[in-house]
């Protein structure tokens, strides 16, 4: 479950009590209850992150900027034999980029009454934790919101990725993968620009290639560049912060 819901009010405890009184034996893991009211883009990042090592059948909720317009919409729908649900306001267009082409399906209200993103949500993971068909409590949907993520900037001698998050170690994540990269470098050598006098110019293998207190960049697993100090902050030590471009150079 990832949400935006925080743990200081009530809001969290009361939804998840309504799901264990629908669903007493159901385990519900908290990926997520803090991320920047609205930041789909985050919460798409920490979904697409964890979802291969779900068993089948499990049941992801993004309750996120759930009221993104005055006539919301709220998807449930299967991809790889897992559940998702959560509002249509481009969240999954992040997560699955062909969404406009898989089967999906709009929550249905309870006795034709208008009902919040909450109960819509309780409802669906019932109906699924029961063994529901999706005609039973869905209608078919099409034409979701789409989402387009930002996407690294390539020349035949540079490549600009931006900073997409950072972690609660203070390592810097970026939005160039190891494959993008390894096309965009074709054999060359390179020099990374987290500062303007100190580039970096080789990829390492861990945190500890480095002395401690030394910058690096290496590629974390989910095969994304990631820039980190050995035993530091990078963010703080090197003043990253998120959306800010990263270059990198190729030369012979």
């Amino acid at each position: 479950m990832i949400s935006d819901f925080g743990t200081v009010d009530f809001y969290l405890a009361k939804f998840k009590a309504s799901i264990y009184k629908k669903c007493p034996s159901l385990e519900i893991i908290d990926v997520n209850h803090h991320i920047p009211l609205h930041d789909i883009s985050l919460a798409a990042f920490q979904l697409k992150n964890i979802i291969d090592e779900f068993p089948e059948g499990s049941i992801h909720l993004v309750a996120v900027n759930n009221h993104y317009n005055i006539q919301s919409r709220y998807f449930c729908f299967e991809v790889g034999g897992q559940y998702f649900i959560g509002p249509d306001n481009g969240v999954f267009s992040l997560i699955f980029p062909n969404l406009d082409s898989l089967v999906l399906y709009e929550i249905l209200p309870l006795d034709d009454q208008i009902m919040s993103a909450s109960a819509a949500y309780v409802h669906a993971i019932s109906c699924i934790y029961h063994g529901l068909p999706m005609s039973e409590f869905t209608k078919k949907s099409q034409d979701p919101l789409m989402k387009i993520a930002f996407k690294p900037v390539v020349t035949s001698t540079q490549l600009r990725a931006t900073v997409i998050h950072i972690d609660h170690f203070g390592n810097v994540i970026t939005n160039l993968s190891k494959k993008d990269f390894d096309e965009a470098k074709s054999g060359r050598r390179f020099k990374l620009y987290y500062d303007p006098h100190d580039p970096l110019e080789y990829v390492s293998k861990s945190y500890a290639s480095v002395p401690v207190g030394d910058p690096l960049c290496t590629f974390n697993e989910s095969n994304l560049l990631e820039i980190a100090i050995n035993m530091g902050n990078a963010a703080q030590l090197l003043n990253l912060k998120l959306n800010e471009t990263i270059q990198i150079d190729f030369h012979d």
